[in-house]
């Protein structure tokens, strides 16, 4: 059976470049990059060249990225950091939009179990925050403004720039996950406005395990974890010095890459848009038509006009070698509707019978007319079903 691969959007493969660098660091730079002696210092000059190649990439300061397990712990360092840093100011409040991922909506949660206001500002039908939105949800307490720059399940790019503004104006610190933006559109944290920012290597053919949080110099923020001064005292933990150079080569592979990939990746898009949208009744598209990530391609499947069963649809998909998903891989498993989707104005029905296509670089014409043949396949048994 053929297998087509087409969750981009959760995670990328391992690009054979990034593999021989970190198979020449495991090998060569083993040493502790905190020891003083001749294996330390060797395995130091390479964190620290991987260090300068994601900052450049972004437009940071050297010393103001530090590394982390992924884009999880960064979204989290960045939330508790700011609020724990800012309550004892007597500020505890954050403003958070309602189609975060799982990373920054449960961690805010998590504060407000810990005595903190948040404030979820709505989004449109297109999963756009409104600027003015976010600034009427400021108070005297908030602390921390939290918008991702570009949406996970259904793409769309955020109004990041004009957030960025307003919470300068105000004095708030401003972050952003940009988990799924690098890498596939230009990120730089000086045209963006941001204080924080989260990113990660595995969803730009990296290696999982590891990713960084972008710090503004002068941010005021506790430290993450203690137990020894790795990564300026703000990150405890020996460094992984291995993965920190792939983390570096997927990136600079990103950079060089990027404006072809988004040509093919818009050709592509296209061109699965056409084809669904021609041969399936009841479908509407997630996400904002032009002001949206060229590699995610989101639908649903009105509940009003079509019955779909979402876990069906997405088992029938994988049976037939193809893999896509509903939404965030860090909520699979539980079929509930996404909070994305409800947020956009979706109803649950519909929000649970959605597929997201996340195309990858390796991704092909063929591949895309395999799967919308495959979900023919898939709709046509469901209908039997039904009928039956």
């Amino acid at each position: 059976m053929r297998r087509v691969y087409l969750d981009h959007s959760a995670t990328t493969p391992l690009d054979p470049a990034v593999y021989e660098v970190m198979q020449n660091a495991f090998q060569q730079s083993f040493g502790n990059a905190s020891s003083i002696h001749s294996f330390g210092r060797e395995a130091r000059l390479l964190l620290e060249e991987s260090r300068e190649t994601i900052a450049k990439s972004i437009g940071a300061k050297y010393d103001e990225v530090f590394f982390t397990s992924g884009g999880t712990e960064a979204d989290n360092h960045a939330l508790k950091g700011i609020a724990f840093e800012a309550r004892k100011q007597n500020k505890n409040h954050i403003v958070i939009s309602a189609v975060e991922h799982h990373a920054v909506f449960e961690t805010a949660e998590w504060l407000k179990e810990h005595g903190f206001g948040v404030s979820v500002v709505p989004v449109d039908s297109d999963g756009r925050v409104d600027p003015n939105d976010v600034e009427k949800a400021i108070t005297p307490s908030t602390c921390l403004i939290s918008v991702m720059h570009a949406n996970n399940e259904v793409g769309t790019i955020e109004p990041v720039q004009e957030i960025g503004k307003i919470a300068k104006a105000h004095g708030i610190p401003f972050h952003s996950d940009t988990v799924q933006a690098v890498g596939k559109i230009l990120v730089d944290v000086s045209d963006l406005g941001v204080d924080l920012l989260a990113i990660t290597a595995h969803k730009m053919y990296g290696p999982k395990g590891i990713g960084a949080i972008y710090i503004r110099r002068g941010t005021k923020i506790d430290s993450f974890m203690q137990g020894g001064s790795q990564e300026s005292n703000r990150r405890a933990g020996t460094e992984n010095v291995p993965l920190a150079a792939g983390f570096a080569k997927s990136i600079q592979l990103a950079d060089d890459n990027r404006e072809d990939l988004d040509v093919r990746f818009r050709r592509l898009g296209d061109k699965l848009k056409a084809r669904l949208s021609a041969e399936f009744e009841g479908i509407v598209f997630n996400g904002h038509a032009q002001d949206s990530l060229p590699h995610i391609v989101s639908i649903s499947f009105d509940s009003r006009k079509t019955k779909v069963d979402g876990e069906a649809l997405i088992m029938g998909m994988d049976l037939r070698g193809v893999a896509v998903t509903s939404g965030s891989a860090c909520a699979s498993g539980s079929m509930e509707a996404s909070h994305v989707l409800l947020a956009m104005g979706r109803d649950e029905k519909t929000a649970k019978a959605t597929i997201r296509f996340s195309l990858g670089k390796t991704t092909t014409e063929d591949d895309i007319n395999y799967a919308v043949d495959a979900l023919h396949e898939v709709v046509a048994t469901m209908k039997q079903a039904v009928s039956a």
